[in-house]
């Protein structure tokens, strides 16, 4: 039943999704961002793609390094199904390409595998450059800081092998993530004074790293999945996902997501596997794809084997969580469809969601991030308070210096980050 209601919807909501007006990166303009509207960076995401279903189209690429590849309906999970039927029967269209310009509704996930093995960027980029003779590569190294010959940059110190070391360069890139590039500058003297001083360390440059973090919410609903519905081991997490507008509380297009998760791994579902509780869990989840709350970041101590403190800060704005509430009620909707009682139980016990104030009290409880870091070393204009790096990525006042990953994304987009993060590289 439903692959014959995906066929006969996706040829028509298909031709009507790609006519849209794009969910584009909205960076240019708003915060002085320029050259990187959705058109400039388009040829980028097209070349560092090879998508083995629409690479033909004009908004994907069919020779990049990183295969983009969706699961066959007959190859999904029992609450990828779940999430499918339930989404279909409620209205939402079948959108056979969520990576499409205005695609929205229930979609296979496109994820970034080969034959079952996710393709990371060392495996797309740096394993078939490895016997340049312009590159090396040093593992199991930590760096401290950024080193300066006065007023540039000239290297990094680094922990390896036990010792610390300086590496020379001409130009310095951190590449380290949103959370550790600029742990990185904190350590280098490039942060907020204040806090610089506070930590005992000379302020080379006051910008504000660390002070626009972001992180998108995640609340889910577990199943106790019945025996039919258990993955064999191995079996992919997730292939199915809803991309959908809340339409309220000032939000734009795709602002909000659901997905599902045949089953949870060793970090979470062991855990709750006991004697007493054997069953396998899945669960269907749903997050804020755009978000306005923002987070910081701090370091603790300048020693570089510590791990900096994150206040998240999720759900602080107001939008975020109304939309979140939003989101928990259409989810609980499809807890109670069919396809999802047969599946498993739906873990709900204690649990009240009658009014608003206890969703909202079940969320700010129980809801976690999606791993989705950003914008500590905020691009913009450099004449604005919250820029860290200009659009050419160069750190604000600094000579030599830049930041390449999802830390200088002004604002977190609205789709997972990886591929936009390749994109910037």
């Amino acid at each position: 039943m439903l692959d014959a209601r995906l066929c006969s919807q996706c040829i028509s909501q298909y031709e009507e999704s790609i006519s849209n007006k794009p969910l584009q990166l909205r960076w240019l303009g708003r915060v002085g961002c320029t050259g990187w509207a959705f058109n400039d960076v388009l040829p980028f995401f097209n070349r560092l793609e090879t998508d083995e279903r629409y690479g033909a189209q004009p908004y994907h690429g069919d020779a990049g390094p990183i295969p983009i590849y969706r699961a066959p309906i007959s190859l999904w999970g029992a609450m990828d199904h779940t999430l499918a039927e339930a989404a279909l029967d409620r209205g939402y269209p079948w959108a056979p390409d969520h990576n499409a310009p205005g695609a929205l509704g229930v979609s296979p996930y496109a994820i970034n595998n080969r034959d079952g093995v996710r393709v990371s960027t060392n495996d797309a980029y740096i394993e078939p450059s490895r016997r340049r003779n312009n590159l090396s590569i040093i593992g199991d190294a930590r760096v401290d800081k950024v080193i300066f010959a006065g007023e540039r940059a000239a290297g990094v110190r680094v922990l390896h092998s036990g010792a610390w070391q300086e590496f020379r360069a001409r130009n310095v890139l951190l590449c380290a993530g949103a959370v550790h590039s600029p742990a990185i500058l904190l350590r280098s003297g490039i942060g907020p004074a204040a806090h610089l001083r506070e930590l005992g360390c000379a302020v080379r440059a006051d910008l504000p790293v660390g002070e626009q973090f972001q992180d998108r919410p995640l609340a889910a609903f577990m199943f106790a999945l019945h025996d039919h519905a258990v993955p064999p081991p191995g079996f992919r997490h997730t292939n199915c996902c809803v991309r959908f507008s809340s339409g309220i509380a000032n939000a734009g297009p795709g602002d909000m997501m659901m997905v599902a998760m045949n089953g949870l791994g060793d970090g979470i579902g062991r855990p709750l596997r006991t004697a007493d509780s054997p069953a396998m869990f899945g669960l269907l989840g749903v997050w804020v794809d755009q978000c306005f709350s923002r987070g910081q970041l701090r370091l603790k101590s300048l020693d570089p084997l510590c791990e900096p403190d994150i206040e998240e800060n999720m759900l602080d704005d107001a939008s975020d969580l109304t939309r979140m509430r939003d989101g928990v009620r259409r989810l609980i909707d499809m807890t109670q469809h069919p396809a999802a009682r047969r599946v498993g139980k739906v873990i709900t016990s204690g649990i009240d969601l009658e009014t608003d104030t206890q969703v909202d009290q079940w969320v700010l409880a129980n809801a976690g991030d999606a791993q989705h870091a950003t914008s500590t070393c905020r691009m913009g204009n450099p004449a604005d308070a919250t820029t860290v790096v200009d659009p050419e990525c160069r750190v604000a006042g600094v000579e030599g210096l830049r930041v390449i990953d999802a830390a200088i994304m002004p604002s977190l987009v609205r789709a997972n980050t990886h591929l936009t993060t390749v994109m910037i590289a």
